[in-house]
């Protein structure tokens, strides 16, 4: 159950402390403005601001950009095709094997700008996931009215994913010891077995999850999570900080 709580060598730092409903709360609003904020300023600023807090708060720098590596590279895709597919105002050109291609001014705009959204966007998550404990963030999800169904399907996914990983890991070690590896056709003759014993495993392990938490008087509803009272430093502080953030993307706007 270690997984379950794979922040709390964070505790040192204050933004770990806080409520997660105060930071999920503060997390929408400042999204809110992100994905309806006209220019690209304030979502660059947003990505800046979280990537900052992420450091701080002790993240790993190879575990940030493993987390900012998927949607980066959508951002780029989104950028290219942008520039490349969309607009009419010519910036430059270039052939590809006999392909001309052109970009647009109007087009790396548009580009630029939903880019810094996904990116101010996924900055602004990673700061609540990497600043709180998910079985918090679940019942801060509870208390903010979620279908508990989601919230049931959520915790038992990520309690017995590691389940999984390491079945994985013993399979693969297994097959890795016994040169299961050696060549491209080797390979992928033990990739598919490995993913083959995985399912089989997981399917077992599902039934002898169910039938033990059915003995053990498991009727399909989780017992949810006690709330302790909203502190009022923290929201003063989520207040402001939302209301800073909102008089910057307005000014940026005006101007």
């Amino acid at each position: 159950m270690h997984h379950l709580h794979s922040h709390t060598h964070l505790a040192a730092h204050p933004l770990t402390r806080v409520d997660a409903r105060v930071k999920l709360l503060s997390a929408v609003a400042l999204l809110t403005m992100v994905i309806s904020s006209p220019g690209s300023a304030f979502p660059l600023l947003a990505c800046v601001l979280s990537i900052a807090l992420c450091l701080a708060i002790g993240t790993p720098l190879r575990t940030l950009a493993l987390r900012f590596s998927e949607p980066l590279f959508i951002a780029v895709t989104v950028l290219l095709l942008k520039l490349f597919f969309s607009g009419n105002s010519p910036f430059f050109s270039f052939s590809i094997a006999g392909l001309e291609l052109v970009a647009h001014r109007d087009g790396l705009m548009e580009g630029v700008r939903i880019a810094s959204r996904i990116m101010g966007g996924v900055s602004l998550l990673a700061v609540v996931g990497f600043s709180t404990p998910f079985t918090d963030l679940m019942a801060a999800l509870s208390w903010l009215r979620v279908p508990q169904v989601l919230i049931d399907v959520a915790l038992f996914a990520w309690r017995y994913l590691f389940l999984l990983l390491e079945d994985a890991q013993v399979v693969y070690n297994a097959q890795k010891n016994r040169l299961g590896y050696v060549g491209y056709r080797r390979g992928l003759s033990s990739f598919g077995t490995l993913a083959g014993v995985l399912v089989i495993k997981a399917f077992d392990n599902s039934q002898s999850i169910t039938t033990a938490m059915v003995q053990r008087g498991y009727d399909g509803v989780m017992p949810r999570s006690l709330q302790r009272p909203f502190r009022m430093a923290e929201v003063t502080g989520a207040l402001l900080l939302v209301l800073g953030m909102g008089a910057v993307r307005l000014l940026w706007t005006v101007i």
